[in-house]
């Protein structure tokens, strides 16, 4: 089983409604399931004001975490801080560049996502969208797999993930759905325009819901036996051919 780095949770109620008010990037925050004090009620109370994520949990999950005394509360920090959509498209606009996006929906391996960050960084893409609930944990684990690329990419947190895919379509960015559910090639897939690239997990691919909402949907054609690619592989292919394509038009 894979130990955690200490440096990556903090444990204990007022522990952690401490570090939330003083500004600490909570990624995720595990409350006991059947814990209901006024010191719980509090915890909820503030991280409902930080729109941090929460789950209640069973006690034996927070006790495979560590067996010290966690109160009932622990809450996984990362050393990032999390980017406003807004700004990033904003700025993209601003700076007379053409938005180019990820949006990781449901991407829970820690390696695949610093994999994916680290390429996605030298490419010059402006920001990676993971939702609040089911992703990867953006610890000092992915820190590393990224080789510190995430110390340099935006990376926001979607509370929901359908209304950021809309708020994206609003503002001119077209969604593209990576998938083998199609028939287009993302050779043939124009990417010159503002886009942002909807990325699936690797068990269940991109959710039925959100594949309805894209734009287009582009797959990457295959020749071999294997029917599917690394998701951080193939997230890097598709970053690079809309690099390419925009290279082509300048």
């Amino acid at each position: 089983m894979h130990q955690k780095n200490k440096s990556d949770f903090i444990y204990g109620t007022r522990a952690i409604i401490e570090a939330i008010e003083a500004g600490k990037e909570v990624d995720k925050l595990m409350i006991q399931r059947d814990v209901n004090n006024e010191l719980t009620s509090e915890l909820i109370r503030t991280a409902q004001q930080h729109t941090i994520p929460y789950q209640r949990v069973p006690i034996e999950k927070l006790n495979r975490i560590t067996r010290k005394n966690h109160q009932g509360a622990i809450a996984f920090i990362t050393p990032i801080t999390f980017a406003s959509l807004d700004n990033i498209i904003s700025e993209a606009y601003g700076n007379a560049e053409t938005p180019l996006l990820i949006i990781l929906d449901r991407i829970t391996d820690v390696r695949n996502f610093g994999a994916i960050a680290r390429t996605a960084e030298c490419a010059g893409v402006h920001g990676i969208v993971v939702p609040s609930r089911g992703s990867a944990q953006i610890g000092s684990d992915a820190m590393k797999t990224s080789a510190g690329a995430l110390s340099y990419i935006p990376v926001c947190r979607s509370m929901n993930l359908k209304e950021t895919i809309e708020e994206l379509q609003n503002n001119g960015v077209q969604i593209v759905a990576c998938t083998e559910k199609t028939n287009d090639s993302i050779y043939d897939t124009d990417l010159k325009a503002p886009t942002a690239l909807l990325m699936g997990s690797e068990e269940e691919g991109i959710s039925p819901e959100y594949l309805k909402m894209a734009d287009k949907h582009a797959k990457l054609p295959m020749s071999g036996n294997i029917e599917s690619l690394n998701v951080s592989v193939a997230t890097g292919v598709f970053i690079y051919e809309a690099i390419r394509q925009r290279s082509i038009a300048d």
